[in-house]
């Protein structure tokens, strides 16, 4: 990578502008033709230096307003079993298994849900308890964000040795 490469990705993490030509802005901004900033994100792409560009809503202007994370204590071995069907959920957005702590946090699948309201986190965990027959678990409600990655499109990158 060169010095103009790593312009380029400077510029990316900002977001991509959501104007009908962003390349061309972005060329415009950092002074190289628009038909460079393409080729140059095309070959980050294929390296694997750039993994992906997608899009990062701003789930509170779209009205989600709670977040949660929910922790379940199942059985060792049920947790394939519980996390097909909690990942087929359409109000569950992200699932995973950790490793828990003994006599300290003893819960081991974790999932994110989202809504508009406290009650509908509510109802969507009591459903999930249900269908999988796991009633030992914790909600864990967002108090506020700390940290968030630029809005618009974003990109994730990936740094490589030499």
């Amino acid at each position: 990578m060169n010095d103009r490469d790593h312009s380029l990705l400077q510029r990316l993490q900002e977001g991509i502008p959501l104007v009908e030509e962003p390349y061309r802005e972005i060329a415009e901004e950092l002074g190289m033709p628009e038909t460079e900033v393409i080729s140059r994100i095309d070959a980050l792409l294929s390296r694997g230096v750039i993994r992906r560009l997608a899009v990062r809503v701003d789930h509170r202007k779209a009205g989600i307003l709670v977040n949660a994370m929910v922790a379940w204590r199942v059985p060792p071995g049920d947790v394939a079993d519980v996390a097909e069907v909690m990942s087929r959920s359409a109000e569950v957005t992200h699932c995973y298994e950790r490793i828990p702590i003994p006599g300290r946090w003893d819960y081991n699948l974790y999932i994110v849900l989202h809504g508009r309201r406290r009650e509908e986190i509510d109802r969507s965990v009591d459903h999930l308890s249900r269908m999988t027959g796991i009633t030992d678990y914790a909600v864990l409600i967002s108090t506020r964000e700390l940290k968030r990655a630029p809005p618009g499109l974003a990109l994730i990158s990936q740094e490589r040795s030499p």
